[in-house]
């Protein structure tokens, strides 16, 4: 399994208003096994034109760029039905940038400062559709979920706790349908079920919400 996860190639768009930023994160992903650098992107214009000329599997997104920034890139991507993932690669952590980008449909976030290695099997993670993000911009999206007037406290079944923890471990619906012996269609009804329990809308701010509340953790 090992050898042919090895071997599936990772093709990638690099999305940065720096030249040297993308430089060096093209020759990082070059120079490893598993990954194949498409093209990249000044801004997110750019990235719309080049994301429906390439393909690739996954997208690197920064957020602020001056001829266009990746939040609304990431909201026009979702509306087309982009197959890419969206991963954000940024130095922001605020509250202003971090639940913008999940809320348009980005796949995991990651700041600039994440170690290779980290970076490296976050972008294998949302190849596959898995969500991932870095402790900081969880510790974002927990408190940004803090809002008055959200959803009641509904309790999840245990079940929809199995399911939860699962995704907050990054496991996609078809390893969640394996483990615990229900069919992928199922996983989803749970997903659906628990998303309306917490008040949410996808994977990411479901975990935050859940620790919040202390349902996880």
């Amino acid at each position: 399994m090992t050898d042919s996860t090895m071997n599936d190639q990772v093709s990638l768009l690099i999305v940065d208003d720096h030249p040297v930023v993308r430089d060096g994160l093209r020759g990082m992903f070059e120079n490893a096994p598993g990954f194949t650098v498409l093209g990249e992107a000044s801004d997110g214009v750019e990235a719309l034109e080049c994301a429906a000329a390439l393909d690739p599997d996954v997208i690197l997104m920064d957020l602020r760029m001056p001829g266009g920034g990746g939040v609304d890139a990431i909201r026009e991507l979702t509306r087309r039905g982009a197959r890419a993932k969206v991963l954000v690669l940024t130095t922001y952590d605020t509250d202003s940038d971090t639940l913008p980008a999940i809320e348009a449909g980005a796949t995991g976030y990651l700041l600039k400062d994440a170690p290779r290695d980290e970076l490296f099997t976050a972008v294998r993670a949302a190849a596959e559709g898995r969500t991932v993000l870095s402790p900081a911009v969880a510790a974002r999206l927990v408190s940004a979920v803090r809002t008055p007037g959200a959803p009641g406290n509904e309790p999840l079944s245990a079940r929809e706790r199995e399911v939860l923890a699962l995704v907050a471990k990054g496991t996609s619906n078809r390893e969640i349908a394996r483990e615990l012996f229900i069919s992928e269609a199922t996983v989803k009804t749970h997903l659906t079920h628990l998303y309306a329990k917490l008040g949410v809308n996808d994977r990411a701010a479901a975990v935050a919400t859940a620790y919040q509340r202390g349902i996880l953790g």
